[in-house]
């Protein structure tokens, strides 16, 4: 179990990577529905204040553990473990952690897929003077075609596991040097673009006047629910960075930077998004089919619509490709650390989540009426179960490891902060996240 030679070639680039995992569909698609059927406001302040209680600290904790080892997620855990003199099956962590990011990755792959569908669709202007019912029936159509779903999946995860091959300094650093900063670039052109827009001032006031009377327990749940999903917490691609972490980098100023610049993502979405939706006199509330049919509706109407429309899925393929890449990591570490090539390691990940993807396709079709648990098809299966109840088991297991299991003093120097810095990370996870994430698993459960 030699410790790994790879590392980021700077601070820069691990806070790029951490954020590329970080930013993807929980952002620019799941946040603004969310916020939509949670009362706006209500839900952005509570989703802030469990980031920062939630969120952080555990980010810390999956980091640490990854950083203290230097190993893939499950020699990593089984190295501490050993050093701590307490059971080693807590190596199992990371196998767990492995087969959550499969799962999650196999319909994410498919969902992304939509974007380069609707990306290509926006630039042939084939949302111009369509109807709304038409642009609904085009979107209904398309989930309906299996083998237009499998190309862009297959497209999707090509283009995801060709990154993965090329390792860390060639591969994944390269890509998120490039791809972040044009991310940002893509959310802060929109954004001023909403600025001009008729229904900016109607999205600022509903996203940021504080409507406490909306907040009840459902809206509570979610929001803890969504702080823990959009920062990839609990699934061991964080601890597989945290091994590649450069030495000399203060973790809590890392991790706290990947905070705000995933708030901002969501922030910027939400007020590019909504603005356009307040313009057309839309409902926010529209559900998962904001993004895919609600905007299209709203762009096919503006002047140079397809443009803009353009660049909100280019936005979203550009963040879902690089969270997608953050998310199979882990699984092809286990496999280097095992022996293989990263090459071959990277087309088995692959050609396994691809296979397991089809079944996700064939949900909204062949087998839409096929269930599995209760009145769930496959992909609803996948898309809950794994993000839902997975993630959160995982987030609770790597947090009591890191906080109760692992050696202090390895735990502090991964840290790399002040010893009181390290001494309020211990209380915040122990008394406050691993209670709030035993809640959002229990919400799940229940």
């Amino acid at each position: 179990m030699n410790e790994t030679l790879e590392r980021w070639q700077s601070r820069r680039a691990f806070i790029l990577a951490v954020t590329g995992a970080a930013v993807g569909l929980g952002n620019i698609w799941r946040f603004p529905y969310m916020t939509g059927e949670n009362g706006g406001s209500a839900f952005l302040l509570l989703y802030i204040v469990f980031v920062l209680l939630l969120g952080l600290p555990m980010m810390m904790a999956e980091i640490m553990i990854g950083r203290a080892g230097r190993r893939s997620p499950m020699q990593a855990l089984a190295y501490l473990a050993a050093e701590a003199s307490v059971s080693p099956r807590w190596r199992w962590v990371g196998l767990f952690g492995a087969v959550t990011v499969f799962f999650i990755l196999s319909f994410y792959s498919v969902v992304s897929g939509w974007s380069i569908e609707y990306l290509v669709d926006a630039v042939n202007g084939s949302f111009v003077d369509r109807s709304p019912q038409q642009i609904g029936a085009s979107f209904d159509a398309f989930l309906a075609d299996p083998l237009r779903m499998t190309f862009n999946h297959t497209l999707f995860m090509l283009l995801t596991m060709s990154v993965v091959a090329a390792g860390v300094a060639n591969g994944l650093e390269k890509l998120n040097n490039v791809m972040m900063p044009l991310l940002y670039l893509i959310l802060l052109v929109l954004g001023g673009y909403a600025v001009t827009t008729a229904g900016f001032g109607e999205a600022m006031r509903w996203l940021f006047t504080p409507n406490l009377a909306a907040i009840d327990w459902s809206v509570v749940l979610n929001a803890m629910g969504h702080a823990f999903f959009t920062l990839a917490v609990g699934a061991c691609a964080l601890m597989a960075y945290g091994a590649y972490m450069p030495d000399d980098q203060s973790l809590p100023r890392a991790v706290f930077a990947v905070a705000l610049l995933d708030i901002a993502v969501a922030l910027l979405s939400g007020i590019a998004i909504f603005s356009v939706v307040f313009t057309h006199g839309m409902d926010p509330t529209e559900g998962p089919g904001l993004m895919f049919v609600t905007l299209p509706i709203a762009f096919s109407e503006l002047p140079g619509g397809q443009v803009w429309l353009g660049a909100f899925f280019l936005l979203l393929l550009v963040a879902t490709w690089t969270s997608s890449i953050n998310l199979a990591e882990p699984m092809v570490a286990m496999l280097v650390a095992a022996g293989w090539r990263r090459g071959r390691a990277a087309a088995l990940v692959g050609a396994l989540v691809w296979g397991v993807g089809l079944l996700s396709v064939l949900s909204f079709s062949t087998l839409a009426e096929v269930h599995w648990i209760g009145e769930m098809n496959f992909f609803a299966l996948v898309s809950t179960i794994p993000p839902d109840i997975f993630l959160p088991v995982g987030g609770l297991l790597i947090a009591i490891f890191a906080a109760w299991r692992m050696p202090v003093e390895a735990a502090a120097s991964a840290f790399g902060g002040s010893p009181a810095g390290f001494r309020l990370w211990q209380i915040l996870v122990r008394f406050v996240s691993i209670p709030l994430t035993a809640v959002v698993l229990l919400s799940g459960l229940l």
